[in-house]
Formats: structure tokens, C-alpha cells, sequence
């Protein structure tokens, strides 16, 4: 097994907001990194995205100008995952369970026995991903929260065949990024998305309730020293996904209504309001 110093080799699978952010944070620490995605715009646009974060990082004093061009020319772009590799992959696809168990899958047969899968899911059980794999100790989640170049904490979840090691690894690779890790159990949510679910459920309530509007809600909390309010961080993080959490905490706490979506949150993801990311959700923007 490889050892954290050694700087492994890190394919980050998925380029969205969470993918760029990871493979950023890897090449900053002096990683190669492969960033995976099937659709080549997306990973257009993650390699032009991860250079404007470069760029702001130089402006604000947070790195050299060599730094930052030396971490763009570790990353490099795959638009198929047939003959990937890596020491450690780090999964931040669509959070759909057959999906994220054949990506894995189909990877676990073209890699070595050290190969670690760390996923990005925020609500789907470890134990449930590496189900179907041959070497289920090998899976571990490691979820990050956005934006994953900024924001400290990452979690870092053993399922129920998760090597101690494995997760011991991870635990200390996010460490030697600067981050902030807790080792947490398998559960559905984990520790913050448990916890931070009901910040967006009960504003979702209060607006289908009739209590106040969206504008009213964000400002009473944000004056108590809330960063941002429920309705500013769902646009932030993207609606579609927050929707997406709630739905899959939802169904794994066997229906429980105080995990229930919001039909006013599932009228957005189907009208393709889906926040910042697409130019409207709760709020407009330019």
C-alpha cells in the first residue's frame, strides 16, 4: 500500500463544482491528477474553472504564480475511463447508487489489490456502493463539502467491510491537504447532512407554509451569523442536488416526514432552476 508521502496518484472521477475543487486541492498538494468526465464540455469547462480559481488564489496572496502554474500542469483530462489507473480514485459523479457501483466496478478490474475507491456521496451508504465489489475493503467514502478548495472539514466514512487502514489513509491524505477530517460511521447523511438537512427542510416548510418569504428567511438568519441563509446555500451548492440529499435521506430513514422534500424545491429542479449554476434558483443572477 502506497504510503500518504509519496504523493500518489489521484484520478478524480467527475468534473463538476465538487470534481474540479478536489482535483484542485490534489494538484496543490503536489499530486498528479487525472480528471475524469464523460462529457467533454464539463471538463472544459473544469479545467478553465480550476485556472480562474488559480488565478483569484495569486490576487488574494494565497499562492505564487509558480505554484499555481506548476499545479495546472499536473492535471491532465480523460474522456474515458476505459485504461484509467491511479493509486486513489475519488468519486464525485451523479449521486445515483448503480451508477456509482459500476463506475467502480468497471475500475476495480483494471487496477492492483491497493486501489482505494473514495466516494464523494453525501447520503448514499458505503456499504451499499461497495456492495458488488470484489474488494469491498477498499471503498471508503471521503466527502468533501463545496467549495471543496475551500471549505476545512471532510468526512471520512468506513462502511461495513472498510479496511481500518484504507480508512486511516484517506484520513491522513486529507490532513497533508490542509483540510480538517473526522472519521464518521455509515449512516444515512452522515454527521453534517443529518444535521444540516433540517436547516433546509424546515425554511422549505416555512416558505410552502406561508410564514415568510425566501428574502425574510435568509436575512433572519444570516443576522444571527449565518454565513449564508437556507435558501442562499441550496442556490450555492445547486438545487438539484440539495434536493437530491433530502430525496435519498428521505427514502433510507424509511419515509420519516421530517426528512419529506419540498414539492416548491422539485418544482425547481424541474423547471431547471437549479441556483447559481444555471443562472436561477431561489434568487436571479447576472
Amino acid at each position: 500500500m502506497s504510503k500518504t508521502g509519496s504523493k500518489e496518484k489521484i484520478c478524480v472521477l467527475g468534473a463538476g463544482t465538487m470534481g474540479r475543487g478536489i482535483a484542485q486541492v490534489a494538484a496543490l498538494s503536489g499530486h498528479d491528477v487525472l480528471l475524469f468526465d464523460v462529457d467533454k464540455d464539463v471538463l472544459a469547462k473544469a479545467v478553465i474553472g480550476i485556472s480562474s480559481s488559480l488565478e483569484k488564489g495569486i490576487e488574494r496572496g494565497k499562492i505564487t504564480r509558480e505554484k499555481a502554474e506548476e499545479s495546472k500542469k499536473r492535471i491532465t483530462t480523460a474522456l474515458s475511463a476505459s485504461g484509467l489507473k491511479a493509486d486513489i480514485f475519488i468519486e464525485a459523479i451523479i449521486e445515483k447508487l448503480e451508477i456509482k457501483q459500476k463506475l467502480f466496478l468497471d475500475l476495480e478490474s483494471q487496477n492492483g489489490s491497493n486501489t482505494v475507491f473514495a466516494t464523494n456521496t453525501s447520503s448514499i451508504p458505503i456499504t451499499s456502493i461497495a456492495k458488488p465489489m470484489k474488494r469491498p475493503r477498499m471503498v471508503v467514502g471521503m466527502h468533501f463539502f463545496n467549495p471543496a478548495h475551500i471549505m476545512k472539514l471532510v468526512e471520512v466514512i468506513s462502511g461495513a467491510e472498510t479496511d481500518p487502514a484504507v480508512a486511516k489513509r484517506i484520513f491522513d491524505l486529507s490532513a497533508a491537504w490542509g483540510k480538517t477530517p473526522i472519521m464518521v460511521k455509515d449512516s444515512p447523511g452522515f454527521v453534517v447532512n443529518r444535521v444540516a438537512r433540517h436547516f433546509y427542510v424546515e425554511a422549505l416548510k416555512m416558505l410552502e407554509d406561508g410564514v415568510s418569504d425566501i428574502e425574510t428567511i435568509d436575512k433572519s438568519l444570516e443576522s444571527l451569523g449565518f454565513r449564508m441563509g437556507p435558501f442562499r446555500l441550496m442556490d450555492l451548492i445547486g438545487v438539484d442536488t440539495n434536493f437530491s440529499v433530502t430525496s435519498s435521506m428521505y427514502e433510507s430513514f424509511h419515509y420519516d416526514p421530517k426528512f419529506r422534500p419540498s414539492r416548491i424545491q422539485e418544482q425547481k429542479v424541474l423547471a431547471g432552476h437549479l441556483g447559481k449554476k444555471s443562472g436561477k434558483g431561489f434568487y436571479e443572477y447576472s
